[in-house]
């Protein structure tokens, strides 16, 4: 059954985050396509936003498997920053949503026109369902936090660069994270890569990631959006929002034929003791290899 034309239906929640934060994750394309699903067998592929009077905004969201896709799009009618966004999309119903600020929490609400096709109840399980993923991914980026390690090594930034991105010189150097540490996928741009290791029950574990950026021998940006666990792929849930949107960038810069290399990398809370420990020590392990060439 449908739903009665000039139905209004409302979806609210509290996020624990700042409203000017909340804002950032709301319009920024490259959070919007972390946490622009209500299940994780979908996904926003691409996202434009021009949050302006008039601007227009797109996200393409798509089943995963590829069966089926659209385009959700519209243009603004009101945008006053960090409290009240509205729009209309274009199959010409009205949105509006509200950001209240409670200094550090946030609570957003959402109030749409209704489409006549699905019933209220759907429309509604499916608005709260976004709008709850939306919590999830600004709650858990909340809780990273940047890190940064630098060495220098002797080698240039060819050899350096090669080096760190070989299949067999990754597994040796990351070895300080996982023994069996590995890739499989493509360092190419605009590639998925998986990032895989034996966890400790013998399971196979890891990241989901994209390469955002390579430029030879000068900058490598990996984007994380999913795990491995158990062997499968998962985009949903507590530990994937941990990661999802954190970047990994190696920074290659040649000092007279050596290289200062420098990364930089989100990590969630609960990792930070462990990455200042073991980052450090891969790095050194990594000189050695790049110096032996």
């Amino acid at each position: 059954m449908g739903t009665p034309g000039n139905t209004i239906i409302t979806v609210q929640a509290t996020i624990n985050v700042q409203v000017e934060k909340a804002w950032e994750y709301w319009t920024d394309p490259k959070h919007i396509v972390r946490w622009n699903n209500a299940s994780d067998d979908w996904h926003t592929t691409r996202a434009e936003n021009d949050v302006r009077v008039g601007g227009k905004f797109l996200s393409r969201m798509e089943a995963r498997d590829g069966s089926s896709g659209f385009d959700f799009s519209g243009r603004y009618s009101i945008v006053d920053p960090f409290r009240q966004i509205e729009y209309i999309l274009d199959d010409g119903r009205n949105v509006q949503v509200l950001f209240i600020s409670w200094g550090n929490v946030t609570t957003v609400t959402e109030a749409f026109e209704a489409e006549q096709t699905n019933s209220k109840e759907m429309q509604e399980t499916g608005w709260q369902a976004i709008l709850d993923n939306f919590k999830k991914y600004a709650e858990a980026s909340e809780k990273r936090e940047k890190m940064h390690f630098e060495i220098n090594i002797d080698a240039n930034t060819e050899t350096v660069y090669k080096c760190m991105l070989d299949d067999r010189k990754y597994t040796e150097w990351t070895s300080v994270f996982n023994p069996s540490s590995h890739f499989i996928g493509s360092w190419e741009k605009d590639s998925k890569i998986l990032f895989l290791g034996t966890d400790s029950d013998g399971s196979t574990g890891g990241m989901v990631s994209r390469i955002l950026e390579n430029i030879p021998s000068r900058f490598v940006s990996i984007e994380h959006y999913g795990i491995i666990q158990d062997g499968s792929e998962l985009f949903c849930g507590p530990k994937v929002d941990q990661w999802a949107g954190a970047l990994e960038n190696y920074t290659f810069t040649g000092v007279k034929g050596t290289t200062l290399l420098e990364i930089d990398v989100d990590v969630h809370e609960d990792y930070i003791s462990y990455f200042a420990e073991t980052w450090p020590e891969a790095l050194k392990k990594l000189k050695e290899i790049c110096e032996k060439q």
